[in-house]
Formats: structure tokens, C-alpha cells, sequence
């Protein structure tokens, strides 16, 4: 690492600690050069696969894109937050663990529904009817009554 002071390579690590949040590393570094002090960060770059479109076109996997989708789907639902993080974060971590370069954006849908299933069953039907493109009634009373069958958790 090099000094931000005096541009010398020659720096050396005095105190390791971990940040406050838990997801970084906090080090005190001494330039042998000019004996200034500094702090770098260390933290775990992860790269999420890229999303696929049903049109074919590719983007960038954005967490705050499914946290639109929960919202609103939740609207005025009596869901914590913490749960619907809780359920963004295994979202995420399950595709982190297929470590698939790619993903359809389907298999996203997929997975908010299960979760929206799991957390809240009116929000579940919210979703389902705009990601399923319902078009009648019938739609509607299909998902009402796949909410209403006792779940295996």
C-alpha cells in the first residue's frame, strides 16, 4: 500500500481491527518513509451475477430494485423491515452461492415470490398478479387459493 503522503511503497500495518458493522477491516498503517500514519479499510468484493432479461438484454444486478419490488408489494402491510432485509439478504446470498455469471430475471421473480409467500400473503398476491400478468378474476382466486394451502416451513 502506498503512503498517501510522500508516495513511498514501503508502509507497514500497526493495528488490525474490525469495523464496527463487521464487514470490513479497519488497519493503522506507518509509512517507513516519512513515519506519517493513516487508515485503510479492507472489505470483500463480491460480484453478483448479471441479470437477464425475458427481451435477452443484460444488467446489472441492483439490490435496490428488489427492495422497490417488497415495498411494494408491502404497502401499508404490517411487515418489519428487518424481515423484508432478511429476505433480500437470501436472495442474495442464494445467487452468491450458485456462482452462475448470470441469472434470468425469472429466477429473480421467482425468488422474491417465495419469499413474499414465506413473510406476508396479501403482498404475495400483489406481486404474483403484476409478475404473473393476471387477467381475470380466475387468476386471482388460482393465487388465493395456492396462499391459502398450509405451507411445509
Amino acid at each position: 500500500m502506498k503512503c498517501p503522503f510522500c508516495n513511498a511503497d514501503d508502509t507497514s500495518v500497526i493495528d488490525s481491527r474490525d469495523s464496527d458493522d463487521g464487514h470490513k477491516i479497519r488497519r493503522r498503517r506507518r509509512c517507513q518513509g516519512c513515519d506519517k500514519r493513516f487508515t485503510t479499510y479492507e472489505s470483500v468484493e463480491l460480484h453478483l451475477p448479471e441479470v437477464v432479461k425475458h427481451d435477452g438484454s443484460r444488467t446489472e444486478f441492483d439490490r435496490n430494485k428488489l427492495l422497490t419490488g417488497f415495498k411494494r408489494a408491502l404497502h401499508k402491510r404490517p411487515v418489519p423491515t428487518s424481515y423484508v432485509d432478511a429476505a433480500i439478504d437470501r436472495i442474495v446470498q442464494k445467487l452468491l452461492s450458485t456462482g452462475e455469471r448470470e441469472v434470468s430475471s425469472r429466477s429473480i421473480g421467482e425468488s422474491v415470490m417465495q419469499e413474499l409467500y414465506r413473510l406476508d400473503k396479501v403482498a404475495y398476491i400483489r406481486f404474483a398478479s403484476v409478475y404473473k400478468s393476471f387477467q381475470d378474476t380466475d387468476d386471482f382466486r388460482d393465487a388465493i387459493q395456492e396462499a391459502e394451502k398450509p405451507s411445509d416451513d
